[in-house]
């Protein structure tokens, strides 16, 4: 069974950077995505970004496009969230995901990038704060 480890949360000031890992494993799949979601206190869980493994196209929320990146080192299993610009808003716990009904170029799907429903198996995730 597919297992994910998230790493990397913790506390940072408001325009500081943190960098989350996502380890996979026990997976047999070629193709497939890995995204990262995030859920804040009294609020539903939203998708961040996600990456696909068939030729590394990504995606994002509109909210953190141009502030986090999301990359893949493919030798290790591991997905990366780069997040720079932090905004108190962004502080949630955060989670990431493995999709096997998203292949291909994740181009072709749209907003079902993001969509949770999309992934089969998830993290027990990782506490991103960032203080004022």
């Amino acid at each position: 069974e597919v297992q994910l480890v998230e790493s990397g949360g913790g506390l940072v000031q408001a325009g500081g950077s943190l960098r989350l890992s996502c380890a996979a494993s026990g997976f047999t799949f070629d193709d497939y995505a890995i995204g990262w979601f995030r859920q804040a206190p009294g609020k539903e869980r939203e998708g961040v970004s996600c990456i696909s493994s068939s030729d590394g196209s990504t995606y994002y929320a509109d909210s953190v496009k141009g502030r986090f990146t999301i990359s893949s080192d493919n030798a290790k299993n591991t997905v990366y969230l780069q997040m720079n610009s932090l905004k108190p808003e962004d502080t949630a716990v955060y989670y990431c995901a493995f999709g096997t009904s998203l292949v291909g170029p994740l181009t072709g799907w749209g907003a079902r990038n993001l969509g949770q429903y999309e992934y089969d198996y998830w993290g027990q995730g990782t506490q991103v704060t960032v203080s004022s």
